[in-house]
């Protein structure tokens, strides 16, 4: 997921340097979202580990 989460990152910025705003501003978009969905996963699967132990 992260790494879908930084091929969407690269995509706005490379959008962004040819001038295509809505693309870059909907990969950003996308980004954004993978990205916060990747830290909740991590952290439920970091408190989901400590309380097996």
């Amino acid at each position: 997921m992260l790494r879908w989460t930084i091929i969407f990152i690269v995509i706005a910025i490379i959008a962004g340097i040819f001038g295509f705003g809505g693309i870059a501003g909907a990969s950003a978009g996308i980004a954004k979202i993978l990205f916060f969905v990747f830290i909740v996963l991590f952290i439920l699967s970091l408190i989901k580990g400590v309380l097996k132990k």
